[in-house]
């Protein structure tokens, strides 16, 4: 059946590429600051292809259209790209061709390719000029045709921005400054660009609400090497002052005609300004023009790793938000498993309720993402969003994927629990069983300091490799710190990627520890614990890490099947149970007690 709402809007698309000269024409799921989760102003992608997974670029041609997403988001783009002609193209898997090859391969001599420089990154950007210079093609770059075809289209957010108090930040403006200072001093840079809103935010202790569930606000940054500029939308800010630490702050959309103003265009022999910035979140548009003015060093930028390693402030509010979620979690588990079967819940019911019992935690802000909450196959899709037309009624029998999270004064979680909901069949308990044993063979793990994720993801898979079983996303991604959930520059997945620079685990790190396992048409599970790393000792042979959880929520006992557990695997499960009691029971009441107490008895 054809999505004619859909076929329209790529009508429209079509003729404003038509009209604008362009024969191939591409939309990121990006904003002008490489962000994962943005506005709606930015969700193109979404608008004109209906796929509204996190992750994705549409390529359209004249008479095609293709779209290219990773393995979360397989399923979910099967059916919501159903009837729109749009093909799928399923990222790193045989026989599938990245969006630059493709290009290679469509693109003909003399022909247009168009996107919007403000979204897409200085790094694909430069692919994609290869790939055309290959065959004879041209960019267009500086037309965002979504400004014609988009009819309705939301206007750019302005929402207020605030500073977040060094009690909670650990350290000042100023000891930041001086951090990325130092850093800029060794590379040898006069000038560091930043463009990533948590980047930012981080920097100059500031929070926002632009983006949904990510407390940050649009805005660019200039750090010189005494001077520095801040560039933020006023109206969001009408009272803020920063001149404590000689940070002057300009009109959001004043960047390009400031960058004029500052960098006059190099001279055959004249000497530049030496410019760092991280080609990961700097536009195509804003590199083109900095090169133009510049020596534009492409680097990672040094906040990213220093915003990764938490002070120990942070650390000290982290580890106290995350009890005091992990008992909101516990309580909804608790009303979940007494009320499915009496009373109608829906997978939006169950959502808005998990969210009422974490709106009662002090310092509650809002969700840190849309609750993923799905029933019996709906658990199955890696990153499923219910809505009027998929919300499943909960029934009294299989089992039911939450994956959610709060942001709070203090911290930003992400917790995913597997609740048995009645009746499970064997297999059901059997994928159970392994993923949950995945988890905390890797929370358990001892390694050296200079490892990165991938020498950890093994431990992890094992046994579900054994079993020819695996899961197409990451193992383990990086925490936010009153930020956005997903944060870099740590992960932990096994796959080696040329264009992806490895990062060791440091002490002071938050990672995620996230193994599942999903059944297309049948169910899907996953159990996932937020981890501290932490040092272990320091002798002859190094400096050993480990992890500390910081998530304590009971893994369902009802799906634990002892076939599928080793001896210290049922070790580890009790172990971690006796802990999740020490730390949430007096936070419960007396019936929710009772529950946690056999809830987390020893197997």
């Amino acid at each position: 059946m054809e999505n004619q709402v859909v076929l329209g809007r790529l009508s429209d698309l079509r003729k404003a590429m038509r009209e604008a000269g362009i024969d191939h024409y591409m939309i990121t799921s990006a904003d002008c600051h490489g962000s994962e989760y943005v506005h709606e102003h930015f969700r193109t992608r979404a608008y004109f292809s209906g796929f509204t997974g996190s992750n994705g670029t549409l390529l359209v041609s004249g008479e095609s259209a293709a779209l290219w997403t990773d393995g979360r988001y397989f399923l979910q783009a099967e059916e919501e790209l159903s009837g729109t002609g749009i093909e799928l193209m399923r990222m790193q898997e045989k026989g599938v061709p990245t969006i630059e090859g493709y290009l290679r391969e469509k693109l003909q001599a003399g022909e247009v390719l168009g996107f919007d420089g403000n979204c897409v990154s200085a790094e694909q950007g430069e692919k994609l000029e290869k790939a055309c210079r290959e065959k004879g093609a041209e960019i267009s770059c500086d037309r965002d045709l979504a400004d014609i075809a988009w009819k309705g289209r939301p206007a750019l957010p302005a929402e207020p921005v605030w500073e977040l108090p060094e009690e909670y930040a650990g350290a000042s403006c100023a000891d930041k400054l001086r951090e990325v200072r130092c850093v800029m001093e060794k590379e040898g840079a006069d000038h560091l660009f930043l463009s990533s809103l948590d980047d930012i935010m981080w920097l100059f202790n500031l929070r926002g609400a632009d983006v949904s569930c990510n407390p940050v606000a649009l805005s660019y940054a200039f750090v010189g090497k005494e001077d520095c500029t801040l560039f933020l939308q006023k109206k969001a800010a009408p009272e803020l002052s920063l001149e404590r630490y000689d940070i002057e702050i300009e009109e959001y959309d004043s960047l390009f005609e400031w960058i004029g103003r500052k960098f006059e265009r190099k001279d055959a022999d004249g000497k530049a300004a030496r410019i760092m910035s991280s080609g990961a979140s700097l536009s195509y548009r804003l590199m083109r023009m900095l090169s133009e003015r510049s020596e534009l060093l492409l680097r990672e930028s040094p906040t990213e790793l220093l915003k990764a390693i938490k002070n120990e402030t942070e650390l000290s509010h982290i580890r106290e938000v995350y009890r005091k979620d992990s008992a909101a979690l516990c309580k909804f588990i608790y009303w979940l498993k007494q009320h499915v079967g009496e009373e109608e819940i829906t997978e939006i019911s169950a959502a808005d309720k998990l969210e009422e019992f974490r709106r009662q935690v002090p310092g509650f802000l809002d969700l840190s993402f849309t609750t993923i909450c799905g029933y019996a196959e709906n658990g199955a899709i890696v990153h499923y969003a219910a809505d009027q037309k998929s919300n499943r009624a909960l029934e009294a029998k299989g089992m039911v994927l939450v994956d959610s999270g709060g942001q709070y004064m203090g911290g930003t979680t992400d917790v995913t629990r597997t609740i048995v909901l009645g009746e499970t069949q064997e297999e059901e308990k059997r994928i159970f069983t392994l993923v949950a044993a995945a988890m905390l063979r890797l929370s358990g793990a001892v390694f050296l300091e200079g490892a990165t994720g991938r020498n950890l993801d093994i431990l992890a898979r094992q046994e579900l490799w054994r079993a020819h079983l695996d899961y197409k996303h990451g193992t383990g991604h990086g925490i936010g710190y009153i930020l956005n959930v997903h944060e870099g520059p740590q992960r932990i997945s096994w796959q080696y990627r040329e264009d992806t620079k490895e990062y060791a685990l440091r002490a002071g790190m938050l990672t995620s520890d996230e193994p599942g396992m999903y059944l297309a048409g049948r169910f899907g599970v996953r159990t996932e614990n937020i981890l501290e790393v932490v040092k272990e000792e320091e002798n002859e042979y190094g400096t050993f890490l480990g992890f500390r959880h910081l998530t304590w929520v009971p893994i369902d006992r009802e799906a634990l099947d002892p076939r599928y557990l080793t001896a210290e695997d049922a070790g580890r499960i009790n172990a971690y149970h006796k802990e999740v009691r020490e730390k949430i029971l007096p936070l419960l009441d007396q019936e929710e007690q009772a529950w946690l107490i056999e809830a987390t008895k020893e197997l």
